[in-house]
């Protein structure tokens, strides 16, 4: 099913010229409206004028958190203050938040957006959502509940927390979508199956999840423990919230909604922009967002761009999964490491739980890296010689991965700390 198969579907060439009359009003909207953009245009000495073509973005200066932050709060809306109906803000956890406003069209588009993604993944107005994401200053809850209402499933706006209540609501009100991040969802399964409830009575029929970063193997846990797909979705904050992009049935790739934003990717040492196929940071244009529109938004997300029409009949562009962000990169004895490398590795390995923890020290001169990962309870009652032998099995599978050599501590069943939210995986202890 395609909720909307005019745009959806669209001719190629249909579609350039849709988004490059786009662009252009964005353009031009942004320069006139926005004296952040208007600054940038001048010192760069370039015009809306300038973009004759879609190549001619790359005319256009980006715009990246650290912009966003010192036009805080409202300094990158380009309408009064009294047009923009709904604010939204990021965490502000490595600094001041990054603020996103919306107009009343802007929220229509949000919702058009979600209600194409959640279709792909099968819902429809029969259905009933269980949002965990949370509501509030985050988008997460809001886009997903937006999405479900227009398409006129019942939407139960439960947030996180409360996982018995959470069990009683999904067994009590027949939940058949499941929305939640990857590691709150696992977090649910093991209360779930703690307080005996045996998750195929369920009628669950698929899960969405997003906000944070997973790997297959991840996937494929959180599939096997709820006996449903899963369905990756991707936003961020600034851009819109989630929606920018969602998986459909044949899980390969996230599409993006071309006809609202303008995927790049980008090297992100030497900023050049890189031919379809190549991995980089993936930039983003919104096309039609009146409230707030950002040229050239830098998300740090690591991904590739795949074109060609799909087997369920969409020719939007895909995006594979996020494998990492440029700015969670971590550096280790010069050797560049992303965490979900090592989670790859971890979940290759029977008898782990997936739940880990990274802890990067420099006790001396060299960094040193520390796994801690769960055991299941049937290993951790093994013998310590057979524990040793797992122990050196992950250690050789990391390096094997990563191409360094790491210490793994094996840990009690329960002991790392969960998430309601997202994760929380690396712990740098260095004083960089």
């Amino acid at each position: 099913m395609i909720w909307n198969e005019e745009v959806e579907c669209m001719a190629d060439e249909d579609k350039r010229k849709l988004q490059l009359k786009r662009l252009q009003d964005v353009v031009k909207r942004a320069y006139e409206n926005v004296p952040y953009y208007r600054k940038r245009f001048d010192e760069t000495g370039i015009s809306p004028e300038d973009i004759k073509t879609l190549k001619d973005i790359e005319k256009i200066p980006y715009t990246t958190k650290t912009d966003l932050r010192g036009a805080y709060p409202f300094g990158m809306f380009a309408v009064p203050r009294k047009e923009i109906v709904e604010v939204h803000t990021s965490s502000g956890t490595t600094g001041k938040p990054t603020v996103s406003g919306y107009t009343r069209g802007d929220l229509e588009i949000w919702s058009e957006c979600m209600a194409r993604g959640l279709t792909m993944a099968g819902v429809t107005d029969e259905d009933v959502i269980q949002n965990t994401h949370g509501y509030g200053l985050f988008t997460g809850g809001f886009g997903v509940h937006y999405g479900a209402q227009k398409i006129g499933a019942t939407v139960i706006p439960i947030s996180t927390g409360q996982s018995r209540r959470q069990m009683e609501i999904m067994r009590d009100f027949g939940t058949t979508f499941l929305v939640v991040t990857p590691s709150y969802g696992l977090y649910l399964a093991e209360e779930f199956m703690d307080d005996g409830m045996d998750l195929k009575d369920l009628k669950l029929k698929a899960i969405g999840f997003g906000a944070e970063g997973w790997t297959q193997e991840m996937r494929e846990k959180l599939e096997e423990k709820f006996n449903a797909p899963a369905y990756n979705i991707y936003g961020l904050t600034e851009v819109m919230g989630p929606g920018v992009g969602i998986e459909c049935a044949e899980q390969d790739g996230l599409h993006i909604f071309e006809d609202h934003f303008y995927p790049e990717i980008i090297d992100p040492q030497t900023l050049e922009t890189l031919p379809d196929g190549e991995k980089g940071e993936l930039v983003i244009t919104t096309l039609t967002r009146k409230g707030m529109p950002l040229l050239r938004f830098r998300t740090k997300d690591i991904t590739t761009l795949r074109r060609g029409k799909c087997k369920c009949g969409r020719t939007l562009v895909k995006m594979d999964r996020v494998t990492g962000r440029s700015d969670d990169m971590l550096k280790i004895r010069g050797v560049s490491i992303f965490p979900s490398q090592i989670e790859k590795a971890l979940f290759k390995i029977d008898g782990l739980e997936p739940h880990y923890q990274i802890i990067v020290t420099r006790p001396e001169q060299l960094d040193e890296l520390e796994i801690q990962v769960e055991a299941s309870q049937e290993l951790f009652s093994d013998e310590v010689k057979e524990l040793v032998g797992i122990t050196r099995k992950i250690e050789e599978r990391v390096h094997s991965e990563i191409g360094l050599r790491v210490n793994v501590t094996l840990v009690e069943p329960r002991s790392l700390p969960r998430s309601e939210g997202k994760a929380v995986r690396v712990i740098d202890k260095r004083d960089l």
